[in-house]
């Protein structure tokens, strides 16, 4: 296996670079370790929480926040718990309530890119997210399926369906993957994103994925344990670090934590972007904030959190949510994992309306944690060589 070209070091000398000549490093071989890219400042010397696994060789989550999801409480989840979502049958109601938008890159393609030296984030629903930054494209827990399931006769279907296809997005650098769950690493979708793109699509995924993404054709992936760092050929000043979060992974019966999860953090020389992926609360976001902090902006999920007895330790509400924003030091944020699949007992149009209760509460700006339509994009930043 050909090893990477490693990053440079110096965060200045990469910008001073690009602008020279664009060059960077080559090679597009998966990778099962997580190289060292570089080294951004003396904070990274700094004590973190390290990814653990137990005895039986499974991750674990190493903070006294979590308890684990078991069988039993599944089933009281299903069997006792009133599903209060009430999501509306008619569409002509959830077009109103949560309508879906055509992309700015389906409707006006030559205004993709200009982003300067600003960045523009796109909600494609659920986790998902198109982001620009940087001279760089990348999507996070892609999902084009209609159910999030092993199969698609079967399973949470949503509500809302996709506001693009794959052959309709532009040309993507990157993918990042969270974790395993089928909401958030969906197999068609990943079949079809690499029949598209191919080599040429760089995936960022966790610990204990790479066979899994190989298995079904993709060539170029970077597999990452917390903390490890990797770039996207021929773009070293910016860095993709796979960051902590509180959650689990499961897609058989068998293979429960056998793959970590996480969240993603991107830094550039003019942007920084957090994706939390799935997760419940833990001290790891002080410790990401204090690490890589100030972001320009983070994607944080909303949804998903009732019954609170339940849902806690692994999904965070909207409450919880705020936290994470504060923790991180974000400038920005935008809310999803909402609106798109059912997957809670929460009524469907809560996840924003509780947003804005706790953004009042810790006396923030509504802008300040935003959300977006399914589609919907918005600028960060954006000179005069992007659009409004």
């Amino acid at each position: 296996m050909d090893e990477e070209q490693p990053c440079n070091s110096n965060l200045k000398e990469e910008v001073r670079k690009r602008q020279d000549s664009n060059q960077g490093s080559r090679g597009s071989n998966s990778s099962r370790t997580s190289r060292k890219s570089f080294r951004l400042d003396y904070r990274l010397e700094e004590d973190v929480t390290k990814s653990k696994k137990g005895k039986d060789g499974r991750f674990m989550n190493p903070w006294p926040t979590w308890k684990p999801v078991t069988f039993p409480n599944v089933l009281k989840w299903i069997f006792t718990e009133k599903d209060n979502s009430k999501v509306p049958s008619s569409k002509q109601v959830l077009d109103i309530n949560l309508p879906v938008l055509t992309p700015y890159f389906v409707q006006n393609p030559e205004l993709f890119g200009k982003t300067g030296v600003g960045m523009r984030v796109t909600w494609l629903g659920h986790a998902s997210v198109l982001v620009e930054m940087d001279e760089v494209t990348f999507i996070t827990d892609p999902i084009f399926s209609q159910r999030a399931s092993p199969v698609q006769f079967l399973g949470p279907k949503r509500f809302r369906g996709p506001p693009c296809t794959v052959s309709e997005l532009p040309k993507i650098d990157a993918v990042l993957i969270s974790h395993d769950h089928y909401d958030h690493l969906d197999y068609l979708t990943v079949v079809s994103l690499n029949a598209r793109f191919g080599s040429e699509l760089r995936w960022f995924v966790p610990l204990g994925l790479l066979d899994w993404m190989q298995k079904y054709g993709c060539e170029n992936v970077i597999e990452l344990d917390w903390w490890g760092e990797n770039c996207i050929p021929g773009h070293d000043a910016v860095t993709f670090v796979f960051t902590p979060a509180q959650h689990w992974s499961k897609r058989t019966a068998t293979d429960e934590n056998k793959v970590l999860w996480g969240s993603w953090s991107v830094l550039g020389p003019w942007n920084r972007f957090f994706f939390a992926g799935d997760t419940g609360y833990c001290v790891a976001f002080e410790e990401i904030g204090k690490r890589f902090g100030p972001f320009d902006l983070a994607a944080i999920p909303i949804g998903a959190y009732e019954p609170r007895w339940f849902m806690k330790y692994q999904h965070v509400d909207p409450e919880e949510s705020v936290q994470i924003h504060i923790d991180v030091q974000a400038k920005k944020s935008i809310g999803i994992h909402w609106g798109t699949f059912a997957l809670a007992n929460e009524y469907y149009l809560d996840p924003p309306v509780k947003l804005k209760e706790a953004l009042d509460k810790h006396r923030l700006q509504t802008e300040d944690f935003f959300v977006l339509n399914h589609g919907e994009s918005r600028d960060l930043n954006i000179n005069d060589d992007g659009f409004e």
